[in-house]
């Protein structure tokens, strides 16, 4: 049976509003040529779905994009502006959050510590000797993000590490929404969660859509692919070799591309 359709069409105004663009970036290491020619626009409002096999780019454009690595070919454009990404604090900058497969969350610290891992809140009590947190406050503003993104957790003060994987999911996207995020990169959340919480997973993700966030979202579950984007890029082998509307293509289509890397 086929997965209901999460994803609506993307609008106009969507489909004009570009908040990264990607002109020929290529990306070697020596002799190793690991992205070649990329070009890709990524759009508010929009799940872009980034798809391949094993050793087809995916985790090195994203790194790109990320500032993880710098690209040694091509152009990249934020907001209609050539920018240099020279570090993940310079991503963070431009409005762009990667949420890893680890999610980076500190199991043993409480739902809101984790929201402001190097980036917290603090007020001096004797200048320059004692630093405090400013806990209530951090945890005030953790709890009117989980709200708006109707992300229900029992207490901020409970330790991540007693929470589901779902949920441990949801604060991770929270997080980087919390930070003003204009692109969120999902690098397999829905990864050894059950169907319930990779449900809430997709309706989350289509909620950050709908907000005008720009959504890269990784994965190998095909099911996935057909329910929350709304255009898919197919890499093989480190080149771009589809670029797809969701709503005009087919499991087979897409696996076809996946392995052979032509239609």
């Amino acid at each position: 049976m086929t997965a209901a359709v999460l994803a609506p069409a993307p609008t106009a105004a969507a489909a004009d509003a570009a908040f990264l663009r990607l002109a020929g970036v290529g990306k070697r290491f020596g002799g190793l040529l690991a992205l070649d020619g990329i070009d890709l626009e990524i759009r508010r409002g929009e799940v872009l779905g980034l798809l391949g096999d094993n050793g087809a780019g995916k985790t090195t454009l994203v790194k790109v994009i990320a500032g993880v690595h710098q690209p040694s070919a091509g152009t990249i454009e934020c907001c209609g502006e050539v920018v240099r990404i020279a570090s993940p604090d310079r991503a963070h900058q431009l409005g762009i959050e990667t949420v890893f497969q680890d999610l980076a969350l500190i199991p043993n610290l409480p739902v809101a510590d984790n929201f402001f891992i190097g980036r917290e809140r603090t007020f001096d009590l004797v200048p320059r000797l004692i630093r405090i947190l400013r806990n209530r406050e951090m945890e005030r503003d953790a709890a009117e993000t989980l709200k708006r993104l109707d992300i229900h957790i029992p207490s901020l003060r409970v330790n991540v590490d007693s929470l589901s994987g779902g949920q441990r999911q949801a604060i991770a996207i929270a997080r980087a929404i919390r930070w003003k995020a204009s692109l969120v990169i999902l690098d397999e959340p829905t990864a050894a969660l059950s169907v319930p919480e990779q449900t809430k997973v997709l309706e989350l993700t289509r909620q950050l859509a709908g907000q005008g966030v720009a959504v890269v979202y990784i994965t190998h579950n095909m099911d996935d692919v057909l329910r929350v984007t709304d255009r898919i890029a197919v890499l093989h082998r480190g080149r771009k070799a589809a670029e797809l509307r969701t709503a005009e293509t087919d499991r087979n289509e897409i696996v076809h591309l996946i392995m052979s890397g032509r239609r």
